[in-house]
């Protein structure tokens, strides 16, 4: 009977070198006591002396001090690319779960009607907004406004957004689609077979996934797991070479540990490669 053993390997101490600065704080460290800065964000004045109240990475421009958590929510921006969860169906709006402090709005008003139809949205719409998208559904947005209190106002007028990348949206050559969110959410779905090229529009698939493209899905999330374990950056091009160095495993193998060190070294080689 065969047995499947792991054996266990030793990790190589890290050390830090002691000519680097490295500006990381701890709540209730006193970053300084010159009272010439002015203070920031993840930052608070104590006794004339300012203080971080969170951890992580002092940052200065000019008198100014903030603190940049190691950790947080998703601070969007406009312009951002975000995939998000229908959570709840409101009067003339949807909230909807960005991984951010406080939950998303995408109004109605900033929907496109099914078939692209343009006009005002009246109360019938209303009444079957839950025709359109439902407690639980997974949606693909942009984020058009920040409110004061710091929530997101999203819309999905187009299917095309892009801000700080050139493009959110790959189709990989595996058969699989990804779509890369600012808010650190990853949409991962076969690739439909009529893609509209179309800006706006309704789009809903509604179609049962074949085993075979349920095979590529699953394995492109544990190769996207296995890059995010190793601080590997997510893209379209270190996802799908992730995903060819792990064709030699099975999907199920890929997240043990030793597995995950192998396919992240040869994805890492193929970059150097591209890059050299």
């Amino acid at each position: 009977m065969a047995a499947d053993m792991r054996l266990p390997t030793i990790r190589k101490p890290v050390s830090l070198c002691s000519g680097e600065r490295k500006d990381l704080v701890v709540p209730g460290d006193v970053i300084t006591s010159d009272t010439g800065f002015m203070r920031g964000h993840g930052t608070y004045v104590d006794e004339d002396k300012l203080t971080a109240s969170v951890a992580g990475e002092v940052q200065r421009v000019d008198k100014l001090i903030c603190v940049r958590p190691l950790k947080t929510r998703f601070n969007g921006e406009v312009g951002d690319v975000v995939v998000g969860r229908i959570t709840e169906v409101q009067q003339k709006r949807w909230k909807v779960e960005t991984n951010s402090r406080l939950d998303s709005v995408l109004l109605l008003s900033s929907v496109n009607l099914p078939g692209g139809e343009l006009r005002r949205r009246s109360a019938e719409d209303e009444l079957t907004m839950r025709q359109y998208l439902l407690e639980g559904d997974l949606i693909s947005a942009e984020v058009q406004s920040v409110f004061s209190d710091g929530a997101l106002s999203l819309h999905t007028r187009s299917l095309k957004y892009g801000k700080r990348q050139k493009t959110h949206f790959h189709n990989l050559p595996c058969g699989a689609s990804i779509i890369l969110g600012n808010n650190g959410f990853v949409w991962l779905y076969a690739t439909p077979s009529n893609e509209e090229e179309e800006a706006g529009g309704f789009y809903t698939s509604l179609e049962p996934v074949s085993l075979s493209d349920r095979e590529v899905i699953s394995r492109l999330r544990n190769c996207l797991l296995a890059l995010a374990a190793h601080k590997v950056l997510l893209y379209d091009t270190s996802v799908l070479y992730c995903y060819e160095s792990s064709l030699q495993h099975q999907v199920k193998d890929i997240l043990k540990p030793e597995v995950m060190e192998e396919i992240v070294m040869l994805t890492q080689q193929k970059l150097l490669e591209q890059e050299g």
